[in-house]
């Protein structure tokens, strides 16, 4: 990579970084970067990830995104992508969560994956990221855009850390084995209404499935997934817009629910 390019993609994870901060959007990467490729746009991630780490921030784990076909057709993608968070994007229960500290707000059911053993790839198989899962928990995940208007391909939300805003999780385990995960159902709910709903399996066809893909990918970086770590495989649904004043649940029937709030 030319030393230009390189510090091209470098002022526009600063961009990006900057955005975070004062919450005004910048423009599609796509239109800034000449043949813009992912790995260009994982090494924007990985900056910012590098001067968050740096801050003093502490990684509490990584979520797995565009593992619907519905998303992936959306972006004319086959393969899902990933982003990360620190310990204080991570709310719980009944959070009361300020809707101004976000752009563009979405929600997303999800499950919460605990890892209780360490997954290092590449060749790491679905049965060992199977095995590796230790506590399942109910999730939401809040997506936000630095894009401005949602205007992304998949260069631009890969470059920005997988459009993630922040993570809610329950503090109470879903009772449900790892072979069942497929089967289960979800609902969204916004205030209460059920809005949609999907089953594990629409989770890349097994929300297992998304577990074992990074902790490949991430292998072939040198990275692993650490035991302790939280893990987001990705959404039941599509996610739905919130404001100030509405609440989002994510409802796994007799298995338990998660509701967090925006104010």
């Amino acid at each position: 990579m030319g030393f230009e390019r390189t510090q091209l993609l470098d002022s526009l994870a600063a961009d990006l970084l900057t955005a975070t901060e004062t919450l005004k959007p910048i423009a599609p990467l796509r239109d800034r970067v000449e043949n813009m490729d992912v790995n260009d746009a994982y090494r924007i991630q990985d900056t910012q990830l590098r001067a968050h780490l740096e801050a003093g921030r502490v990684l509490a784990g990584r979520k797995v995104g565009l593992t619907s076909l519905a998303m992936q057709k959306q972006l004319g993608v086959d393969s899902p992508d990933f982003g990360f968070f620190f310990t204080d994007m991570v709310h719980h229960e009944d959070a009361q969560i300020a809707a101004g500290s976000f752009i563009s707000p979405k929600v997303e059911p999800e499950f919460g994956f605990v890892l209780k053993e360490t997954l290092t790839g590449p060749g790491v198989t679905r049965e060992q990221a199977a095995a590796a899962i230790g506590e399942v928990y109910a999730a939401i995940e809040i997506i936000d855009s630095r894009v401005a208007d949602w205007d992304i391909k998949l260069v631009d939300t890969v470059a920005d850390n997988a459009s993630c805003g922040a993570i809610a999780v329950g503090t109470t385990p879903l009772n449900v084995q790892v072979q069942d995960l497929g089967s289960v159902q979800c609902s969204l709910l916004i205030d209460g209404e059920k809005r949609s709903t999907g089953t594990g399996t629409d989770v890349m066809g097994d929300p297992v499935a998304p577990l074992a893909w990074l902790a490949n990918v991430l292998g072939e970086q040198g990275v692993s997934l650490e035991a302790g770590q939280l893990i987001l495989p990705g959404s039941f649904t599509g996610a739905l817009p919130v404001i100030a004043g509405q609440s989002a649940t994510a409802d796994f029937g007799s298995l338990g629910s998660l509701s967090i709030n925006f104010i």
